[in-house]
């Protein structure tokens, strides 16, 4: 598998952080990890084969997480490099994505899902205790998704692919021990790690809970993301090394990971 950053930042206008977006290439598919409002300009600006997106998956409601989902299949459906596609978009995510894409279509008629290509949403219910049922996100690629502490329907992935490479997301989220738990012994975690300290809510991580969320994980590999501007001119990396001996990157915009095992 490999990991393109497309949005490193939050919802805070920033002139190198766009707001949440990863593209993960398997050999199977290709699957978007939330999609803000910047994701289809960021996945053009990379050149990536956004018109044959497999799959998205939207982690919760918040705008700079889903905003860009409803333009992206406007994208879809006039863009001259999506008229000869027939495939199937699948769209997965947290409770109340067909909601959403309803009620934008009622707004003006846009009839997103009218493409030439079927769109096929499923969305994954609230469990109070415990993960959900697996499921197939693409051929090959099994994934697993838990309720996390940001919203009522926000929810962290793990995404499993046959040669046993994981990928885990948390997307935005307070500190939860259970959060670690599903996370353990990922190949990579890409966690939440808004403030470097003394934050301001709950339903975010500092640096000091995203690192200990990666100790009690055990995770090979960490990418520190969803940054806000107090981070800029720090160096993310060194100070996480104080706090952890694991290896831990620092998300930023165009950043391409390898993760095979």
């Amino acid at each position: 598998m490999k990991l393109v950053v497309l949005g490193s930042g939050t919802s805070v206008p920033h002139p190198q952080r766009a707001s949440a977006a990863f593209w993960l290439e398997t050999k199977s598919g290709s699957v978007l990890l939330d999609c803000s409002g910047d994701a289809a300009h960021r996945m053009a600006g990379e050149n990536l084969d956004w018109p044959n997106l497999d799959a998205i998956w939207i982690s919760h409601l918040h705008l700079d997480h889903c905003g860009g989902l409803a333009n992206f299949l406007f994208s879809l459906k006039w863009a001259p490099q999506t008229q000869e596609r027939r495939k199937p978009l699948n769209i997965f995510g947290c409770e109340g994505i067909e909601k959403l894409l309803n009620a934008i279509d009622e707004s003006h008629n846009y009839k997103l899902r009218n493409q030439h290509f079927p769109i096929q949403i499923q969305e994954t219910k609230r469990i109070e205790f415990g993960p959900d049922t697996e499921f197939e996100i693409l051929p090959g690629v099994r994934a697993q998704t838990l309720s996390t502490p940001h919203t009522r329907e926000s929810r962290a992935i793990r995404l499993t692919d046959t040669r046993g490479s994981t990928v885990v997301y948390t997307s935005d989220t307070g500190f939860s021990e259970e959060l670690a738990n599903f996370a353990h012994g990922a190949g990579l975690l890409i966690i939440d790690c808004s403030f470097r300290q003394n934050k301001p809510v709950s339903n975010h991580l500092d640096l000091d809970e995203a690192m200990r969320l990666a100790s009690l994980a055990s995770s090979r590999k960490v990418l520190l993301t969803h940054l806000y501007p107090e981070w800029d001119g720090v160096d993310i990396e060194e100070e996480a090394r104080k706090l952890w001996p694991g290896e831990v990157v620092a998300a930023k915009d165009g950043l391409r990971l390898d993760l095979e095992v």
